[in-house]
């Protein structure tokens, strides 16, 4: 279970504001990559927060609306579209994600924990820890807001273009998502970059 040791460990080096960065939607082949950036109390504790892959969809929807509704935590997320995915790759455009959701915190933090490994050109001082999310509750809590508005942008898609399915796959590259992708071809949202859709697009070419 995550705990508050990596941030206290930040803390007690000099680093006064600590956030917790994650990401959602690396590997889909339609919709953003979205990014949160999250600042807890220091006295911050929960029982079921954890790294959002391990929580059901509606246990993720509860603490997304507890994390965003209180008051004592400041989080910012930002979505990175298709277009500049394909125009920088998936890598770049998850690194310019956390640099813009860090950014956005106010006051900007003096540090950052990230998930996964460290980020190239990070303005702050950055500690990066693999399977982050299940070791700080910053981290934990960056993946619930990241995963819940990636999935929320999903389900909206998947209004304006039914016939893929956004909101059964939310873009993961499904049987059924890559049936409807050869049937009706790619839309405004998926990645051209992504080989499936590539692929695709020269068949059709």
């Amino acid at each position: 279970m995550p705990t508050l040791n990596h941030e206290n460990t930040l803390r007690a080096a000099g680093f006064r504001i600590v956030a917790g960065i994650d990401e959602a939607g690396r590997g889909p082949l339609a919709g953003p990559v979205c990014v949160a950036a999250v600042v807890l109390p220091d006295d911050f504790t929960h029982a079921v927060l954890n790294d959002s892959k391990q929580l059901s969809e509606v246990k993720r929807e509860r603490l997304f609306d507890e994390i965003t509704g209180d008051a004592r935590i400041r989080w910012h997320c930002v979505s990175i579209q298709p277009d500049e995915i394909d125009r920088i790759n998936i890598l770049q455009a998850t690194w310019e994600g956390m640099r813009r959701a860090a950014l956005g915190l106010l006051p900007v933090p003096d540090a950052a924990l990230i998930d996964g490994k460290p980020v190239k050109l990070f303005p702050l001082h950055q500690v990066a820890l693999v399977k982050g999310d299940s070791l700080s509750y910053s981290i934990a809590a960056a993946s619930i807001i990241a995963k819940v508005t990636r999935d929320r942008l999903m389900v909206e898609m998947a209004r304006q273009h039914p016939e893929y399915g956004f909101e059964i796959h939310k873009g993961y590259p499904t049987p059924g998502h890559l049936a409807a992708l050869k049937q009706h071809g790619p839309c405004p949202h998926h990645r051209r970059s992504f080989r499936p859709v590539a692929q695709l697009e020269l068949d059709l070419a």
